[in-house]
């Protein structure tokens, strides 16, 4: 079980805006995801725990053992702290073989001990075969295997990695790659049974891997959960922003009734009926989510019918699985190739908002 509370502050200076880092949560076995634009605070949080970078404030446990405590001026050097990291770039030393990288990891265990877990991670791994060849001579899939391989063995002294830290382990791979290393990751997560925090700003990545979502924006956690129910119900406006959701409506609520399991919305000149609302009051205004999938995009032949709004298609995006139709008003609606096809010339559309598609923030 890993415990984090911490602060970390940086100035303003000179042609750079201050920051602030202040964030707690824990992470037992399991994959947490640290999930968030650039600049929001996921590798120093990562960097913090490895002990690269001291916080001003908070306390660090480790499976009971204190890594940091300001209070107590307590800061373990990362030698000492069992962390394995593995950074984007791989850090793999370029003068070693893989072999000798994984030994260097290792190199606090007795020689047969040290053998014995050399070659059992690069069977694991897969490596067995390239063992001999530097990181120059390996694909981008063997040297990725080779740095999770090599941040597990870190800290034999004491006994091996207790948490595992990674770094966008994923960027700059292709999607054969992409899938190899998250076979790879699901494999640890299954049999070494430790805190794996994942850093990374893919959302597919994070429903892929992910046990446990923490969402970061400027610093601070401002949602946490299971990836689908942080995507299904956005804490508020800016998540909503932060996981790149489409078709995000500001509206005034007009009618409310129970039950019948209905509403009545305002946005901007058009009434959408949508479902009850519990907790909401008539007049209030508020941010409603209608994801892409959920609509229906029909050409325009005449004036608006319920729960249909006119818009002029200004975008179409090809996707592996249809087309994703952008229009004006920041509206997306995602619809099959064969759908759209006997359409194509057309640019002005309705898209239509089932009451069921409609989800407040």
């Amino acid at each position: 079980m890993l415990q984090v509370r911490l602060q970390k502050q940086y100035p303003p200076r000179r042609d750079s805006a201050g920051f602030t880092l202040d964030i707690g949560f824990t992470a037992a076995a399991g994959v947490t995801v640290l999930f968030g634009p650039s600049g929001a605070g996921k590798t120093l949080t990562l960097d913090s725990i490895a002990g690269f970078v001291r916080p001003e404030e908070g306390r660090i446990l480790l499976d009971d053992q204190i890594l940091f405590d300001a209070a107590a001026r307590v800061c373990l050097p990362p030698r000492l702290r069992r962390c394995g990291y593995v950074f984007q770039n791989y850090a793999l030393f370029p003068h070693m073989t893989m072999r000798r990288n994984l030994e260097f990891a290792a190199s606090g265990s007795r020689n047969l001990e040290r053998h014995r877990k050399i070659n059992e991670m690069l069977e694991r791994f897969h490596l067995t075969e390239v063992a001999g060849r530097r990181p120059h001579e390996l694909s981008g899939g063997q040297k990725q295997r080779g740095s999770i391989a090599r941040a597990l063995l870190g800290g034999q002294r004491n006994g091996g990695a207790r948490v595992l830290l990674l770094d966008e382990p994923a960027r700059g791979l292709d999607v054969p790659l992409r899938r190899e290393l998250y076979a790879v990751l699901r494999q640890v997560r299954g049999e070494f049974g430790v805190p794996l925090l994942l850093v990374t700003h893919d959302l597919e990545e994070s429903f892929e891997l992910g046990d446990e979502m923490l969402v970061l924006r400027e610093g601070k956690i401002v949602q946490t959960g299971a990836p689908s129910k942080v995507l299904a119900q956005p804490a508020n406006l800016d998540v909503a922003r932060v996981l790149g959701l489409q078709n995000l409506l500001p509206v005034e609520i007009r009618a409310l009734d129970p039950s019948r399991n209905s509403s009545r919305l305002r946005y901007h000149e058009f009434d959408l009926n949508g479902p009850y609302f519990p907790g909401r009051l008539i007049g209030d205004r508020v941010w409603i989510h209608a994801p892409p999938a959920s609509l229906n995009a029909i050409p325009r032949e005449g004036k608006p019918g319920a729960n249909q709004v006119p818009a002029s298609l200004t975008n179409v995006i090809e996707k592996p699985d249809g087309l994703l139709l952008q229009f004006n008003g920041d509206l997306a609606v995602h619809i099959p190739r064969a759908g759209f096809e006997p359409h194509r010339s057309v640019r002005e559309w309705l898209i239509e908002f089932p009451p069921a598609s409609l989800k407040i923030l």
